[in-house]
This record gives C-alpha cells, sequence and structure tokens, in this order.
C-alpha cells in the first residue's frame, strides 16, 4: 500500500524563522533559530482526494481554515529546523495519499458463533458455581 510520492512546488509552502521558545543560553533574544511553516491545503496543488482526506483528518496541525501549521525548533541550527519541518509535512501528505481499504461486511462462520456461545455457556457455570447453597 505504497503511495507515489507526492512533491509539493516550494511557492506554497510559506517558511518564516521565529525565536525559539524554552532555555536558550547567550543567543536566546538574537537569533531566531524555529521554524512555523504554514501550508495551505484548499490553494495547494495536490490531487482533490489527497486534500480531501487532509481536510477531513482530525490533526491539531490542520486549522479549520484548511492550513497545516508546523512548528519545528529541536534543533539549534535553522536549516535544521527547517528540514525537519518540510519532512513531517511531507510525512502527513503521504500519509493523506494512501488510499485506505473499502471494508466489506463479513457474516460470522457457524463455528465462531458455536465457539462464542459454548464460551458463555462455560462461563455462566463457572459463576453459577461461585454463588451459596441454600436450603
Amino acid at each position: 500500500m505504497t503511495a507515489a510520492r507526492l512533491t509539493v512546488p516550494a511557492g506554497e509552502i510559506e517558511i518564516r524563522a521565529v525565536r525559539a521558545q524554552g532555555a536558550g543560553g547567550q543567543n536566546v533574544n538574537k537569533v531566531s533559530n524555529a521554524v512555523h511553516l504554514r501550508f495551505d491545503i484548499r490553494a495547494s496543488s495536490l490531487p482533490e482526494a489527497v486534500k480531501h482526506r487532509l481536510l477531513r483528518r482530525r490533526d491539531r496541525r490542520i486549522t479549520r481554515e484548511g492550513v497545516v501549521i508546523i512548528k519545528s525548533q529541536q534543533h539549534r541550527s535553522l536549516e535544521m529546523n527547517r528540514e525537519e519541518a518540510l519532512a513531517r509535512l511531507q510525512e502527513l501528505i503521504e500519509f493523506a495519499a494512501v488510499v485506505p481499504k473499502t471494508r466489506r461486511p463479513t457474516r460470522p462462520t457457524r463455528a465462531s458463533k458455536q465457539r462464542r456461545l459454548e464460551g458463555k455457556t462455560r462461563r455462566g457455570r463457572i459463576k453459577a458455581l461461585r454463588r451459596g447453597v441454600f436450603d
């Protein structure tokens, strides 16, 4: 179930350098190492089916307007954070590119019904033995 690797044109992705949160030492207030990546799903050149699956997905990185926002601040290097954000976007798109298999409803076999009923009977007997004896 591998999907063809979808590529997104660089013009559709907006990347901004922002200051990272948390401790950072001497450079914390001077250097913008974190990356904010924004990608508008509806305005993108992705196939309609992939867009639909992405928009339908319940992911906190996707806004109601259909914009993917990814913040990357793991690394100290701006370039590494940029690469990580792009990789996470690619992973999200590849996940949506996989067409889910349609479920065909099936019926339980006669043997599986029989096993289920025998198990219920056995369980009932065990529970009946736990009851107290009355005169």
